[in-house]
């Protein structure tokens, strides 16, 4: 049972690190650290709205007051109320040395202009928060997917690499044996070692660049750098997923961007702002209730049995009526009717730049399909054309220059066929994104 449990845990430790790119991009949307951060914020603006919402219910608080007259004021009281001399002043000490007080206070809001616009505002505020995670999501996918390519295509990029130094490793060993025995110069040689010296560095940088992308992929998954992970993806399967010609047709509603959404609340809230500076022009009104007890002592014998307590009880209510801020209360207004009218201008001006991103991202993923296609076809023909170099080459009626340029041509349109690859993908995340699909 035991190995058979420790089998299944290692099974489920595996699954997490196994990744097609739509299982990569589901997992980042949980354990992602910027989307880690954009739920904080949205709890805390959730508790936001809890707090605003706390201050205009009943408000009970508990009081202890403790004194010790370590030496009482002496007040002068005339003396002919005791029965002295006119003229003349008794001194007198009032209380007792020691006093201490309970008390239980109930404070409740009845009415506030700004407290009523104030809970509005933060329930915008956590919409905003909402709206922030949204967006948090669209730049993950984008990242996420943007990595998880940017991974196959070294990948696929080491695979050509060494492809191209096993060939060249097999014409150069060829060419040596003809030199030997004096059938073609050393210079063809030489010319074949160049190409392979460059293929071996760029190997070799590549798979430097290979340890690096996958870190990169690993962050934004938000697992640790050192965890090893599997991609289950082939360039060629997430190439064909990302041919749609059907999505530079799509209906778009810009109201439910969520950059819009973005804006459109930023407004709201720059409404409610000066509805909220607007609010302080009106009076507000508390209630209270106040139970309490005294008890004063010579000494400190509050807690024995036979110490009297005192019970007192208030109830009342408190008007505040602004009447004159030095104009201080117009000055806000104003400042909060100005941000309001930037606001209502930056949603325009968003509208506006969705609606020519838009277009841009659709007119980048129909340029990226047809520089796909053309990059393929230029990748066969070179392929055709270092192939037919290469025999003439080995049958002495092309030149080592010749197969050398055929080569670097076939490489060129290599390197092409793979940017092509990567500009097709990333132009249709930026086109979903710009569509508003999730």
């Amino acid at each position: 049972m035991l190995f058979v449990f420790s089998l299944t845990l290692t099974a489920q430790e595996e699954q997490k690190t196994t990744f097609s790119l739509e299982e990569a991009v589901d997992y980042a949307l949980q354990f992602a650290y910027e989307i880690e951060y954009a739920n904080k914020d949205v709890d805390i603006a959730a508790e936001k709205v809890r707090e605003t919402t706390a201050i205009g219910l009943p408000q009970i608080n508990g009081y202890v007051d403790y004194q010790n007259n370590l030496k009482q004021q002496v007040s002068l009281i005339p003396a002919e109320f005791f029965g002295g001399n006119e003229g003349e002043f008794a001194e007198v000490a009032f209380g007792t040395k020691q006093n201490m007080n309970a008390k239980i206070a109930l404070n409740q809001l009845i009415f506030d202009g700004s407290y009523l616009i104030g809970l509005k505002g933060v329930k915008t505020y956590l919409i905003q928060g909402e709206n922030a995670l949204e967006k948090t999501e669209f730049i993950v996918k984008q990242t996420v997917s943007n990595a998880y390519t940017y991974v196959l295509l070294v990948e696929e990029n080491i695979k050509i690499l060494e492809k191209n130094k096993a060939v060249l490793e097999s014409n150069l060993n060829q060419t040596l044996k003809i030199v030997e025995n004096g059938f073609a110069e050393e210079q063809d040689a030489e010319q074949l070692q160049l190409n392979l010296s460059a293929i071996v560095n760029d190997l070799n940088k590549t798979n430097r660049i290979k340890a690096s992308a996958y870190k990169v992929l690993n962050i934004s998954l938000g697992i640790d750098i050192n965890t090893p992970i599997t991609l289950t993806e082939t360039l060629e399967s997430l190439l064909l997923n990302n041919l749609d010609l059907g999505l530079t047709q799509s209906d778009f509603d810009i109201t439910q961007h969520i950059d819009y959404q973005i804006a459109d609340t930023n407004r709201e809230s720059q409404e409610l702002l000066m509805r909220f500076e607007k609010s302080k022009y009106l009076p507000s009104l508390n209630g209270f209730i106040n139970v309490g007890t005294t008890a004063n002592h010579e000494q400190f014998e509050f807690f024995n049995g036979d110490q009297k307590w005192f019970a007192s009880s208030m109830l009342g209510v408190s008007l505040n009526v602004p009447i004159f801020s030095s104009f201080s209360r117009a000055a806000k207004t104003q400042q909060a009717k100005i941000e309001l009218d930037k606001a209502t201008r930056q949603l325009t001006e968003t509208e506006q730049k969705l609606t020519v991103a838009l277009q841009d991202a659709r007119n980048d993923y129909q340029f990226a399909i047809d520089s796909y296609y053309i990059s393929k076809n230029n990748l066969d023909l070179a392929e055709r054309i270092e192939s037919k170099e290469n025999i003439k080459f080995f049958e002495g009626i092309s030149s080592s220059f010749d197969l050398s340029n055929a080569q670097n041509q076939l490489y060129d349109r290599q390197r092409g066929y793979l940017e092509s690859i990567q500009y097709l993908i990333n132009s249709k995340v930026t086109l979903e994104n710009a569509l508003n699909i999730k």
